[in-house]
């Protein structure tokens, strides 16, 4: 029983760091019909300005704000080049994919083939009593920020005039620069703010996965199994995706680990077979 709990704890610690990045990537993929598979290579790359700042200020808090604002202000460039490719979605790929094999090589000639691991507070470190077993401090705390980012979001797209815009702007551009709003600088917000989630997500798991070359092409992976098993665009079909992968990954590394992927992709593949559109996606 306390080794089931604990691999619980783990699928869900990790649920909720991938529900971060996928959030970010539901919103620009799945709301704005933009196919950025440059996203993977953002997380790593806000790892790394994590790792930098938070060893140069010795602030961990630093360090994530440096990824947050760092990844977005990159992701506003990246946004700009893609409205070349506007509308044409292997267009899209193809530019986001050469943009992530260049962000690759950038960071393996700067930080070469080694790991690293962002330090993180004193007061996260170590162990605490949960359940009558003791669990990471600093696992727990990526759960609370993942359940405090849902909580943004959610708020952000479904009660707020914001979101309501976003929404709409997705549907119905046209009729929304008919009514004299900019359309345009809402989705760059959007895209800015997608980006940015990733920043974090890399600056939060470089601390306990570890920063290391091939990192963005496995969350890149699971971000695309999460939003094709959630559905496209839907912020609670990002969280039960996410819940659902991290869960069979998990234990299916304990369990099945020769077989550790096809018991997260075999899932998905009959999902796509009886239902196209994700558990919450729309047609």
């Amino acid at each position: 029983m306390p080794f089931t709990l604990f691999q619980l704890l783990n699928g869900l610690t990790f649920a909720a760091l991938l529900f971060i990045v996928a959030s970010g990537f539901t919103l620009i993929f799945g709301l704005m019909r933009i196919v950025n598979l440059a996203h993977g290579a953002f997380y790593l790359l806000g790892g790394y300005l994590a790792y930098l700042a938070a060893t140069w200020s010795g602030s961990f808090a630093v360090g994530v704000l440096a990824a947050l604002i760092g990844i977005a202000l990159l992701g506003w460039f990246e946004q700009q080049i893609l409205k070349l490719v506007k509308g044409v979605e292997l267009h899209q790929v193809l530019l986001s994919l050469g943009l992530a094999l260049m962000i690759n090589d950038s960071s393996l000639v700067m930080f070469g083939g080694d790991t690293f691991s962002i330090p993180i507070p004193e007061f996260l470190k170590g162990p605490m009593p949960v359940f009558g077993m003791l669990y990471p401090k600093y696992r727990l705390f990526v759960l609370l920020s993942g359940v405090v980012v849902f909580s943004f979001l959610w708020l952000l797209i479904n009660k707020t005039k914001l979101g309501a815009l976003i929404r709409a702007g997705v549907d119905d551009p046209e009729t929304i620069e008919a009514l004299g709003i900019d359309i345009k600088k809402i989705f760059v917000f959007t895209f800015m703010l997608g980006m940015a989630l990733a920043g974090v997500a890399g600056a939060l798991g470089g601390a306990f996965l570890s920063l290391y070359p091939t990192a963005d092409s496995e969350i890149l992976v699971y971000s695309l199994a999460i939003v094709i098993i959630g559905g496209r665009g839907s912020l609670i079909g990002a969280a039960i995706g996410s819940l659902a992968v991290a869960m069979l990954a998990t234990f299916g590394q304990v369990l099945f680990p020769e077989l550790s992927y096809f018991v997260i992709f075999g899932p998905m593949a009959l999902l796509l077979a009886f239902k196209p559109t994700g558990l919450f996606g729309r047609a």
